[in-house]
């Protein structure tokens, strides 16, 4: 369990106040006036377990998209306001649409021109034909008239793909966003000639859903895995002066290769992001949960001392005295410590003063009246003497 660590999803731990007053005894060598000292409960809980020390993430939009024109012309207005929220399809930009107007109708109009003429080949043709049928106009006749009918169908043609074009560049005319977005700031200004497709307009983030990318030790690579064939491994991000909920997120991307130089792994996790909490080019702290110990009895962190023997927890029993208990601790987390073996839930444990405490030595714990526990330092009544 080396190299992992846990958030407990809720620690109720009950602070009290434990104050000892005793005469000299043989066995605790504690004076008179008792050792004031906290204690907390332990509690049964389940813990998620990640990877220890939090990587650092840094946002990146889900999709970036860079606007250009598609037609060269003047920026006669703009839509919107920079850093604004756009949707797909809202419009950005309008170039003059004035010359691709005119280029369309002189479109139609050469394509009115030449069907007009198709139709009267087609007459011509009709009349040869039967005349060639009568033997009365030679082959020469009959196919000429034939070949300036089919000229005329692929100029008619070539017509139509021009009025299809120049209506296509009328519409390249409005400039839309092509994603949902936040709008970057400007790059070109009502007035301004647009060359296409050089020129940059405008970049749009997509921020809903936004990612997180961040890199573990390629180690936990196959716990990784093998924990995200099996179920979705929950993502957590924070940053410093955070007033929200911290966002949640799911692991959704594994890079295809270690990074050599370092020796990492990138991974993405998906943040659907609706408050837009985070932003591209954040750095967050993320928290990757891998599993979960289920009903972990865990303690604060100061309750677990070092001896010559290992781990240790003062335990504070029912009749009031206080006894050394050897511990076996598992991951440790903001505070909280899992103990493996050695401890029960619901037992109260000494979470501060132990370096003036001995085993066997007798304390007396009491509340007020409102039920709440009363402050050691300002205790006046003695405890009773250790025999």
């Amino acid at each position: 369990m080396k190299n992992f660590i846990l958030i407990p999803a809720a620690l109720a731990v009950a602070l009290v106040t434990l104050t000892g007053g005793c005469s000299p005894d043989k066995k605790s060598g504690m004076g008179s006036t008792g050792v004031p000292v906290l204690v907390a409960q332990s509690v049964k809980i389940n813990v998620p377990v990640q990877i220890d020390p939090p990587p650092v993430g840094h946002v990146t939009p889900y999709s970036t998209v860079t606007v250009h024109s598609q037609i060269q012309g003047m920026i006669s207005q703009v839509h919107f306001q920079e850093g604004q929220e756009v949707k797909k399809g809202d419009l950005l930009f309008t170039i003059d649409p004035r010359p691709e107007q005119a280029a369309l109708a002189q479109a139609r109009a050469n394509l009115a021109r030449d069907r007009a003429q198709l139709e009267n080949a087609k007459i011509q043709f009709d009349r040869e034909q039967k005349l060639f049928n009568q033997k009365l106009v030679s082959q020469d006749d009959y196919d000429t008239s034939k070949a300036s009918m089919d000229a005329l169908q692929g100029t008619m043609q070539a017509d139509e793909a021009a009025v299809t074009n120049a209506q296509l560049n009328l519409g390249y005319t409005e400039i839309r966003a092509p994603i949902d977005g936040v709008a970057g700031s400007l790059q070109a200004y009502a007035g301004n000639v647009v060359k296409a497709p050089d020129d940059t307009l405008l970049t749009i983030n997509q921020i809903h859903p936004i990612y997180v990318a961040f890199a573990v030790p390629e180690q936990y690579l196959p716990e990784i895995q093998k924990e995200m064939s099996e179920h979705t491994l929950k993502v957590e991000a924070t940053y410093q002066n955070m007033t929200v909920t911290p966002p949640q997120g799911e692991l959704t991307f594994i890079n295809n290769t270690v990074d050599e130089s370092t020796g990492t792994i990138l991974l993405k996790a998906t943040f659907p992001n609706e408050n837009s909490a985070l932003w591209p080019g954040q750095f967050v702290n993320v928290a990757l949960t891998l599993s979960d110990l289920t009903n972990a009895v865990v303690v604060p962190s100061p309750a677990v001392q070092t001896g010559q023997n290992g781990e240790y927890i003062y335990v504070v029993k029912a009749d009031k005295t206080v006894e050394e208990q050897p511990v076996t601790i598992g991951i440790t987390y903001h505070g909280e410590t899992v103990v493996e073996k050695g401890l029960k839930a619901d037992e109260m444990v000494v979470t501060d003063g132990q370096l003036r405490l001995a085993p066997g030595a007798k304390a007396n714990v009491e509340t007020n009246e409102e039920g709440r526990v009363q402050n050691a330092e300002t205790k006046t009544n003695s405890a009773p003497e250790i025999e």
